[in-house]
């Protein structure tokens, strides 16, 4: 890929404005194109580098789409810019850990085909993850030939949010996919995300992108093989990048209050006339929820989703928290170890 200018890789005034004179200077602007586990394709004006880990330690955990300064004569990371935007989750297994999706993205698109994979909570947990991140979200809905009504599919992901645009398209026909390319002009990010097999990989090179690898779908259960294995950053035909990741089984949320809390935004406003304020929603008298799901306005489904995100991410925030806590104290103690050390060589000497 080449890119004649920082602004052809999505370079915008906020991060320009981190930048010192000196570092206007002394340091290459560049951002990270594919992370590839011990190593990282950083991507610059005419230029494109692969680099160890170690030699970008300095700027802290990176993921695609981050803006780095390098020296200009070492390529040695200075640092990583702050991030406009910010796609992450809660890593898979036991262990409380954040693992980064995607940096400073402009719009999210939300990849699900219309078969067994097309599931309204799923699609919940998508959208709440790219309003915490605040992102725009665009639900792209594939493979509508495998769907008896695939119109009235359409509809059901559109009333999930008040002014959500959903698409619906054959992502291996580039004509249908155009209706995306408002979202993937010149400056602008975009990454997708969606379930295995949904036909991520067929819509990214639709817009423009090289050639992926892709597989089909089992026809027993619509479910597909994982095909793109990395994150990375491709150029579209209409001059915008998008950022291709691998298909994930899991999604649990974490620090994602705000986004859980916009996505069911009418049962925040309904719970605001529950007769008792810590109403759990879920048997207390009074409760106006629950009135609303007895008169057919809200969906039990609906309800059951959203106890569970807000609880998950809840809980998940919490276990963040502390690990937080636990690596800022065995930083101190670390800190003093060394500190000891040094006192005591210098009474030595």
């Amino acid at each position: 890929m080449d890119f004649e200018t920082p602004h052809d890789l999505g370079w915008k005034r906020c991060f320009e404005q981190q930048l010192s004179i000196s570092e206007m200077q002394d340091c290459i602007v560049s951002r990270v194109g594919s992370h590839l586990g011990s190593q990282v394709l950083v991507l610059a004006s005419n230029a494109e580098m692969t680099l160890p880990i170690s030699l970008i330690e300095s700027c802290g955990e990176v993921t695609v789409g981050d803006w780095l300064l390098l020296d200009a004569t070492t390529h040695r990371g200075v640092r990583r810019l702050e991030r406009d935007s910010l796609i992450a989750r809660k890593a898979a297994g036991e262990q409380a850990k954040s693992q980064p999706i995607a940096a400073n993205i402009d719009t999210l698109f939300i990849v699900s085909s219309c078969n067994h994979d097309f599931n309204l909570s799923r699609l919940e947990r998508y959208l709440a993850l790219a309003i915490e991140a605040q992102v725009t979200p665009i639900v792209v809905l594939t493979k509508s030939d495998l769907a008896e009504d695939a119109e009235l599919l359409r509809q059901q992901a559109t009333q999930l949010k008040s002014g959500l645009i959903v698409e619906l398209v054959d992502a291996r026909d580039s004509q249908q996919t155009s209706v995306l390319s408002d979202w993937c002009r010149i400056n602008q990010t975009v990454a997708i995300v969606g379930s295995s097999g949904v036909g991520k990989s067929t819509l990214a090179m639709s817009l423009g992108a090289e050639t992926l690898k892709t597989q089909g779908i089992r026809e027993d259960d619509s479910k597909g093989r994982h095909t793109t294995t990395t994150r990375s950053i491709h150029r579209l035909n209409s001059g915008g990048l998008l950022i291709d990741t691998p298909g994930m089984r899991e999604l649990q949320l974490a620090d994602c209050e705000e986004g859980v809390s916009e996505v069911f935004d009418e049962i925040i406003e309904l719970a605001q006339f529950c007769r008792f304020r810590n109403c759990n929603h879920n048997g207390d008298p009074g409760c106006a929820v629950q009135e609303s799901i007895e008169r057919g306005d809200l969906s039990p489904r609906r309800l059951k989703n959203y106890l569970k995100l807000q609880s998950e991410q809840a809980r998940n925030s919490q276990s963040l928290r502390e690990r937080r806590q636990e690596s800022r104290k065995l930083g101190k103690f670390y800190k003093s170890v060394q500190a000891s050390k040094q006192r005591y060589q210098n009474r030595d000497e």
